[in-house]
């Protein structure tokens, strides 16, 4: 996969455009309701990029992305991957053309939604009031609203209708000849400055398997014409939004569909948000990268060695689906999943990473997840900037004895007496592999035969795990 540098360089050039005219109040619902969610990085990336585009106008002036570096004081990695970001929120669009002397880009900045939008989004509301609690939810729709205009008691509407305030005029007033037609017109290659409505987020119907939710569902109980493409929407956004495949979703279709025998919008989502909440004990999902960002994928194409389909593997697969992976297709808990969820989000560690980190811990502490233990690692991980599942592998390795200390409890090694034999451990298949000049030390991942025996059945049990997905 593409590397951010082969995407954009400093010396590529860029115009910032904007899809409508963005006003003042867009800076609010950017900040308390889109920031939460993008994080500060990708805010700031939007407001300078907005900054740029002149008052009232729709175009900037070409500039580098070198000049843009050093406005924010940001390398182009952080930038490129924020600029993702916003892109994945429906907050910019970019257009590129390649040209002898380099690329330019068009960054086209789209306005947010409307604080009603937001609101009623049905994903990002959800996300947001998982990310910020009840109380901070609340209190921003709270500032996002106002009473009506209509609400005070005891006035009555007396506006008047156009027809009321104007007279009519003759038909023939009305005609123009063509040139006056094309004089109304915006010229050629043009647009007028105005807003359009911002686009709400969709994930993509082809995401989710319609003919295996069709065949389960006789015609009998729901018929195909219920299916509209609205609603086709909403099921591709709610099986996103909570994890639903098309088995679960047969049911929850089934409890929204109203006399008319159409599906209810509405009473889908409280029906798919019931369930989530009845299956995780009252908690919301998170807005979390399913899986490694493919700027920080190894790139591997066709993988060789046993070692490099597993980097694929763990580029390709979401911390949760390793979880039920190890776990031969069970479930995981809530508390894993929490701690897996407080790892991404407190120490800012991709999923690629995410996922050696919970195999090397669950593998060499008996199938377990330990909080303390997973969280120190982890730390550890964040402050070395570990941003591939290779390096990730690689700090493992060399840390290992480290590791081993502190699930002892031990900070430091002991400069006196008898030392406390090492148990002998089962670790990840990558584990065993180093180079030839690398000391063997206590890990007995060469000479003891019970490892060897524990390995293969790891090896077995990835092979069934990739072969069955």
């Amino acid at each position: 996969m593409a590397q951010h540098w082969q995407e954009t360089l400093p010396v590529d050039q860029y115009i910032v455009s904007s899809g409508g005219l963005l006003h003042d109040y867009d800076r609010k619902v950017l900040t308390f309701l889109y920031q939460p969610l993008i994080g500060p990085a990708c805010l700031s990336l939007y407001m300078t990029l907005w900054a740029e585009l002149e008052e009232n106008r729709l175009w900037s002036q070409p500039v580098t992305h070198h000049n843009l570096m050093t406005i924010m004081d940001m390398n182009l990695k952080d930038i490129y991957h924020a600029r993702q970001k916003l892109e994945g929120m429906g907050l910019l669009k970019t257009y590129v053309r390649n040209e002898e002397e380099g690329r330019s880009f068009i960054y086209e900045l789209q306005p947010p939604l409307t604080p009603e939008q937001f609101f009623l989004d049905g994903m990002l509301n959800v996300y947001l009031y998982r990310k910020v609690g009840k109380n901070q939810f609340l209190r921003l729709k709270r500032f996002f609203s106002d009473k009506r205009a209509d609400s005070e008691p005891g006035y009555e509407e007396i506006t008047k209708a156009f027809q009321d305030v104007f007279l009519s005029v003759p038909p023939q007033a009305l005609i123009h000849n063509e040139d006056s037609a094309a004089d109304m017109e915006a010229e050629e290659g043009n647009v007028f400055i105005g807003r359009e409505e911002a686009a709400k987020i969709q994930i993509d119907p082809a995401e989710f398997n319609f003919d295996l939710l069709l065949g389960g569902l006789q015609e009998s109980l729901i018929p195909k014409k219920a299916f509209t493409s609205k609603v086709k929407e909403a099921i591709s956004n709610l099986a996103f939004l909570y994890g639903i495949d098309a088995l679960k979703m047969k049911n929850i279709i089934l409890g929204a569909v109203n006399a008319e025998n159409d599906i209810d919008i509405e009473e889908l989502r409280k029906a798919a948000r019931d369930w989530y909440q009845f299956e995780h004990q009252d908690q919301l999902p998170s807005l979390l990268d399913r899986t490694q960002p493919f700027q920080h994928k190894a790139g591997i194409e066709k993988p060789r060695t046993q070692e490099e389909e597993l980097v694929v593997y763990l580029e390709k697969t979401s911390p949760r689906q390793l979880l039920i992976d190890l776990t031969g297709g069970a479930e995981p808990s809530k508390g894993d999943l929490q701690i897996i969820e407080e790892v991404m989000f407190k120490q800012k560690l991709l999923p690629g990473v995410v996922n050696v980190l919970v195999q090397y811990v669950m593998l060499k502490t008996d199938m377990k997840l330990t909080k303390g233990y997973i969280e120190k690692i982890a730390s550890h991980w964040s402050r070395k900037k570990i941003s591939t599942v290779r390096d990730a592998m690689q700090l493992a390795k060399s840390e290992h004895k480290q590791y081993l200390e502190w699930a002892e409890g031990k900070k430091t090694p002991s400069s006196s007496g008898k030392r406390k034999p090492v148990r002998k451990e089962v670790l990840p298949d990558w584990f065993g592999k180093k180079n030839e000049d690398e000391p063997q030390d206590q890990t007995g991942s060469n000479a003891d035969p019970d490892f060897e025996i524990e390995k293969k059945k790891l090896e077995e049990e990835l092979k069934k795990f990739k072969s069955g997905r």
